[in-house]
C-alpha cells in the first residue's frame, strides 16, 4: 500500500511586490529544514546536558575530597589562629593575641631563619649540579651508557624521604659512619655531622641535593634536548666558543625549565620537615628546627593550635608571596 504523503502547511503569502514570489516548492524545503533544525537544536541540547552531568559526576569526588581536607583545613585554621585552643577545651577566641605573641617570640625568628636559609642553599645546589649533571648526560655517548647514568642519578628521588634520612643518619654517625671513615685515611679526625651546630645544616642540605638533584637533571635534560640543533650550528660558524653558547644560547632556552625548578624546589624546601625531624629533631638547640618543625612542635606536643595555626598562616602567607614574586619577576628572565 502507498505510504500517506505528508500534509504540509500552506504555503506562505508572497513576498514584497517587486522581489519576486517565493515558490511552493521554497517554502516546503524551508519549512522542513527548519524543522529538522529545531530537532537536532533539541537533541544537541539534552545531549550537552547529559555530557555535563556526565562531567560533574567525574569531578564531584574530587571536589569533596578537595574541599574536606584543603580547603576545610585551610578555613579551619585560620579560624584557630584567633583563638586559645588546646584540643581538651573549647576554643576561646582572644583575637590578635598569638600573632602578637609571634612578634615576641625570638625562637620565631630563629626558625624561619633557618627555614630561609635551607630554602635559598638548597634550592641554588639542587639546580646548579642538576644543570652541571644535565650538560654531562646530554653529551654523546651509548644509549646503554646515557641510560644507566640517568638511572643512577635519578634512582635516589625514588626513595622515599624518610628512608633517605635513615641511610644518611647511618652515614654521618660519628664513630661508625662511613664518611668519617674515610675522612679519617687523610687526617681528618671524626666529626660530629648531626651534633655540631656548624655541620647539622650543612648536612641535611647535602642530604637533599642528593635526594633532589636527579629531578632537577631529567628536567633540564629535557630541556637541553628541547633547544634546536640550528642555533648550536649558528653559534659555530659565528665563531662562538663553549661558554658563549651557554651564556647566549643554552642558558637563555632553558629558563622556563630552571622557572619551574625554581618553583618547586622553593615551594618544597620552605616546607622542610621529614629530613630534618629523622636526622636531628631540629637541633642541636633550634639550628636546624623548621617552621614547619615549629608549628607540629606546637600542635602536637605542646597542644598549642591555636599558636600553631598562626605559625601555619606566616607560612602560608610567605609561600604565597614568593611564589607571586617570583612569577612576577619571572616574566623579566624568562625566555619562552
Amino acid at each position: 500500500m502507498p505510504r500517506d504523503l505528508p500534509t504540509w502547511p500552506a504555503p506562505l503569502a508572497p513576498v514584497a511586490q517587486g522581489a519576486g514570489v517565493v515558490g511552493r516548492e521554497s517554502v516546503i524545503a524551508t519549512q522542513v529544514t527548519t524543522g529538522k533544525l529545531s530537532e537536532f537544536g533539541r537533541w544537541l541540547r539534552k545531549n550537552k546536558q547529559r555530557e555535563m552531568l556526565a562531567a560533574y559526576g567525574f569531578i564531584l569526588p574530587t571536589f569533596i575530597g578537595y574541599t574536606a581536607f584543603i580547603i576545610g583545613p585551610i578555613i579551619a585554621a585560620i579560624w584557630l589562629s584567633f583563638t586559645e585552643y588546646d584540643i581538651f577545651n573549647p576554643a576561646e577566641p582572644v583575637g590578635l593575641r598569638n600573632y602578637g605573641d609571634l612578634l615576641r617570640d625570638t625562637r620565631f625568628r630563629t626558625v624561619y631563619r633557618n627555614t630561609l636559609y635551607f630554602t635559598v642553599v638548597a634550592t641554588s645546589l639542587n639546580l646548579g649540579v642538576g644543570i652541571i649533571l644535565a650538560m654531562l648526560v646530554n653529551r654523546r655517548m651509548p644509549f646503554f651508557i646515557a641510560y644507566i647514568y640517568r638511572l643512577a642519578y635519578f634512582f635516589p628521588v625514588l626513595v622515599a624521604l624518610v628512608f633517605s634520612a635513615v641511610i644518611w643518619e647511618v652515614l654521618y654517625a660519628k664513630d661508625t659512619g662511613i664518611i668519617n671513615y674515610y675522612l679519617n685515611f687523610v687526617g681528618v679526625s671524626d666529626i660530629a655531622w648531626l651534633g655540631d651546630k656548624r655541620t647539622a645544616m650543612p648536612a641535611i642540605i647535602i642530604m637533599d641535593v642528593w635526594k633532589n638533584t636527579g629531578f632537577a637533571m631529567i628536567i633540564i635534560l629535557a630541556g637541553l634536548q628541547g633547544i634546536p640543533a640550528v642555533y648550536y650550528e649558528a653559534a659555530r660558524v659565528d665563531g662562538a666558543n663553549g661558554l658563549q653558547t651557554f651564556r647566549h644560547i643554552t642558558l637563555p632556552m632553558l629558563t622556563p625549565s630552571i622557572f619551574f625548578l625554581v618553583i618547586i624546589f622553593g615551594i618544597g624546601a620552605l616546607q622542610v620537615f621529614d629530613s630534618i625531624i629523622v636526622l636531628t629533631g631540629g637541633g642541636p638547640g633550634d639550628t636546624t628546627r623548621s617552621a614547619v618543625m615549629y608549628i607540629y612542635e606546637h600542635a602536637f606536643q605542646l597542644f598549642r593550635l591555636g599558636y600553631a595555626s598562626s605559625v601555619a598562616m606566616t607560612l602560608f602567607v610567605v609561600i604565597s608571596a614568593v611564589t607571586l614574586v617570583q612569577f612576577r619577576f619571572g616574566q623579566r628572565w624568562v625566555h619562552y
